[in-house]
């Protein structure tokens, strides 16, 4: 292990005064001994530049922007890094301090590998919450799913990569980058054990991307539309099974004694036309 490469810790930050200073200690704690941290403002209401300000002290790098989205704050960012390896932390999120040091290990014993994430810890409060274990993979995996939640890659990959998706405004744009970096070879690897915490708020960037999941990935399905057809058996049989899981779901809802219960009680209702049948599909 060589302990002289940098690892420059990229956090984009928009209207988030509440949590930014965790973050950026979880920054500041890490064990591996070379490091940066540069925060990236995203356009922030008055409160957070105050927050911000009020951090400077430990952070090495400040950048103000004008609202672009998290893609761009994290280009920018990572276009000042002078580290060897990125690591990507959203403001309202924190790693425990081993996280860095565990990572670059997966790098030295293997020079496929791309991407290293870990376990994760999806909470809400101190006793709201699950563990989260992505799947890791190849390229073949990440044209099916996104296999990571928050990782660690080399700054130059990143550059062959080309970057994030500037355009991908409402989220998904994690899932597209890893795509192109994986599309040359190489593969994801997964620490087995909760070192990330992912704070689910209200109004998660995730949350607000789920409501827009279909158009999301109709787009990275035609940005890729070559991979796909490279992998096109591999695509339709995760299609296919997909769809049979979800039938097996609604037949066991039907089959379920609530569901029959229910159907039992609203029949004489609907006999009196007060309630429409409707399937299990919502048609």
């Amino acid at each position: 292990m060589q302990p002289d490469r940098k690892i420059s810790i990229i956090i984009p930050c928009y209207n988030d005064h509440l949590y930014i200073e965790q973050a950026v200690d979880s920054a500041r704690a890490q064990t591996w001994p070379e490091k940066e941290i540069i925060v990236v403002d995203d356009g922030s209401n008055e409160q957070t530049k105050t927050k911000l300000r009020s951090l400077e002290q430990k952070i090495d790098k400040l950048i103000s922007q004008e609202n672009k989205g998290v893609s761009a704050a994290r280009n920018k960012g990572i276009a000042a890094a002078t580290g060897d390896f990125i690591l990507i932390l959203d403001s309202d999120d924190y790693y425990e301090k081993e996280f860095c040091e565990k990572a670059i290990t997966f790098f030295d014993d293997d020079p496929a590998v791309k991407i290293v994430t870990c376990y994760a810890r999806w909470f809400r409060t101190k006793s709201d919450f699950r563990e989260f274990i992505p799947d890791g993979g190849e390229l073949k995996d990440f044209l099916i799913k996104n296999c990571v939640l928050s990782a660690i890659f080399k700054k130059r990959d990143f550059e062959l990569a080309g970057g994030y998706d500037e355009k991908m405004l409402k989220g998904y744009e994690d899932w597209e980058f890893y795509i192109r970096l994986l599309k040359t070879g190489g593969n994801a690897e997964v620490i087995p054990e909760v070192l990330f915490n992912y704070r689910n708020k209200k109004n998660s960037r995730n949350k607000k991307a789920n409501l827009a999941k279909y158009a999301i990935t109709e787009y990275i399905y035609n940005k890729h539309a070559e991979l796909y057809k490279e992998h096109f058996s591999l695509f339709v049989h995760n299609w296919l099974n997909s769809n049979k899981k979800s039938e097996a779901f609604k037949q066991q809802v039907m089959d379920s004694l609530d569901y029959k219960l229910g159907n039992k009680l609203l029949k004489p209702f609907r006999a009196l036309g007060m309630f429409k049948r409707k399937n299990i599909s919502g048609k």
